[in-house]
């Protein structure tokens, strides 16, 4: 029998090798650095790529471009030359002449042959002399699990190889194509016809209706909301969640639930501006009080001076100092609303006419690490407390959209954990917001949609409802009420943004409401 000591470690990165680069304590990455030595005089390695230990690499000439890795138990030799942001995944067999292209996906348990033997009669296969063309994937490919790629073939950039094909020739950009032979389904920029989305969208919103109940059940635990089952207890947004859940899909409050009891749990929260966890109370508190047709009872304190704002992060967690503006301007607004307080509403947007780009239309620089993500989000937020919200058009719609589309280009946040509610959510608000003042960049921002609305509409799980992160590696995988309330909204500015949103039977009344909650200047007269 094996002895505990003996066994071979399984070690988590080597099978979830995307968490090296931003998640690797130091001595996983002294680890991975001895690993990397081992390879030292036939290894070309960029900075954060990743080879796995239990990895078996014998090339005589191995190039791994940035946030590239190698998995465990993957098996490559050769002439491998490995874009950026590529991955070879667990159990994948990479050999020979071989070159990938930046953003190649590679699924577990494929092979990449580029050689062959010959197969004359006259001597046995051992003694028949080896041949090899060579395989090169452009950028942009995704290959499933289980797929067999032969030599000699060219696979061209932005095409997917399906799980289990066998591919023995060429494949053209932008093609999907699967079975043995592999064969062309169809082109990925076909557009999928309104009318099908549109169906779609119907049939989810009917689900989503009859199943609310049962999603709104599933996170209480008999004395209060959670997020999702079993998970630690937030005091105020599962409840917010869940009541604008239930009026969005039910207009009414939670089954069992009172409004009298929920107003008076939902007035006990904490409320701060600019910074903590009551920051975001304001928002979400303060709408789930307005669906039950009630208010905060008393204003609630702001900054005396706008010197503040400037001293948000805004140079690298604008996301951050986005939503600090966005509790703000919602703390002005419930102030005005509920006790005709207009206090720092004149300064607060004096602020942002004086500090917005007008070559991007944000607020903020973006990054080398995330691009444009922190500034695109940070926008959102800002936004979504003060313009949408006092129905006041953007100051550069048309930069605002320019900057939005070119970061939804951004392959690495759109995928795995990046496709989440926050991301997609901080895209298409902006796109619909910008919409109402102008048609700039509409056929681009459409095919996103398109492609978006689709990707989600088959995500949702009787009963559950919406994970936040539906393609995540975390617990955020798993469905719950903040996922079920933003992507139900996310959806309506989707299909909204697309022209068909009455489709759905619903209209967010709460947080996401498309309609201002203030109109300025008709609440000052």
């Amino acid at each position: 029998m094996t002895s505990p000591e003996s066994r071979p470690v399984t070690r988590r990165l080597d099978f979830l090798p995307w968490e090296y680069a931003g998640g690797a304590s130091e001595p996983e990455r002294q680890r991975q650095a001895e690993r990397q030595s081992e390879l030292a005089g036939s290894a070309q390695l960029a900075a954060d790529a990743f080879i796995a230990e239990s990895a078996a690499v014998f090339c005589d000439v191995l190039r791994l471009g940035e946030r590239s890795y190698i998995g465990a138990h993957a098996y490559v030799t050769g002439e491998v030359l490995v874009g950026a942001h590529s991955t070879i995944n667990p159990f994948a067999v990479v050999r020979g002449r071989i070159t990938l292209g930046d953003g190649v996906r590679i699924g577990a348990h494929t092979s990449l042959l580029a050689f062959n033997h010959g197969t004359a009669s006259d001597q046995p296969i051992y003694q028949q002399p080896h041949t090899s063309l060579g395989i090169t994937v452009g950028d942009d490919v995704w290959i499933g699990s289980n797929a067999l790629i032969l030599d000699g073939v060219t696979v061209g950039s932005h095409s997917i190889i399906g799980a289990g094909a066998v591919v023995t020739k060429d494949v053209e950009e932008w093609a999907v194509v699967a079975g043995n032979p592999a064969r062309k389904l169809r082109d990925r920029r076909e557009k999928q016809p309104l009318k099908v989305l549109s169906e779609r969208a119907a049939v989810f919103a009917r689900v989503a209706r009859e199943q609310a109940d049962d999603v709104l059940a599933r996170c209480f635990d008999g004395e209060r909301f959670r997020d999702r089952p079993g998970l630690g207890s937030e005091p105020i947004r599962p409840w917010c969640d869940a009541i604008e859940i239930a009026d969005l899909l039910l207009r009414r409050t939670p089954s069992g639930h009172s409004a009298d009891d929920l107003i008076n749990r939902l007035r006990a929260a904490e409320l701060s501006v600019l910074d903590g966890p009551g920051s975001y109370h304001i928002l979400c508190a303060g709408y789930a009080l307005q669906l039950l047709d009630s208010g905060f009872e008393q204003p609630i304190p702001l900054p005396v001076s706008t010197d503040r704002y400037d001293m948000l992060p805004w140079a690298r967690n604008a996301w951050s100092a986005g939503s600090a503006i966005d509790s703000v301007g919602t703390a002005i607004a419930w102030n005005l609303k509920h006790h005709s307080d207009s206090s720092h509403l004149f300064e607060l947007f004096g602020w942002l006419t004086a500090r917005a780009d007008p070559k991007t239309g944000m607020w903020g620089r973006p990054h080398p690490d995330d691009g444009w993500l922190q500034v695109v989000n940070g926008f959102y937020r800002l936004t979504r407390g003060t313009y949408a919200q006092y129905g006041l058009p953007l100051p550069y719609p048309e930069a605002a959209i320019r900057t939005v589309l070119a970061h939804a280009q951004d392959r690495r946040v759109f995928t795995g954990d990046g496709f989440n509610a926050c991301n997609v959510l901080d895209v298409i608000h902006p796109l619909w917001l910008a919409g109402q003042q102008t048609d700039f960049g509409r056929a681009e921002g459409r095919r996103w949609a398109e492609r978006t609305l689709d990707a989600i509409l088959g995500r949702w799980v009787d009963g559950a409802g919406f994970a936040f992160a539906p393609d995540g590696t975390d617990d955020r995988a798993i469905p719950g009420l903040q996922g079920t309330e933003m992507w139900l909204a996310i959806i309506w500015l989707l299909t909204d943004y697309l022209g068909f949103s009455d489709v759905l039977g619903y209209r967010p009344r709460g947080v996401h409401r498309p309609e201002p909650l203030i109109a300025v200047p008709n609440a000052l007269t």
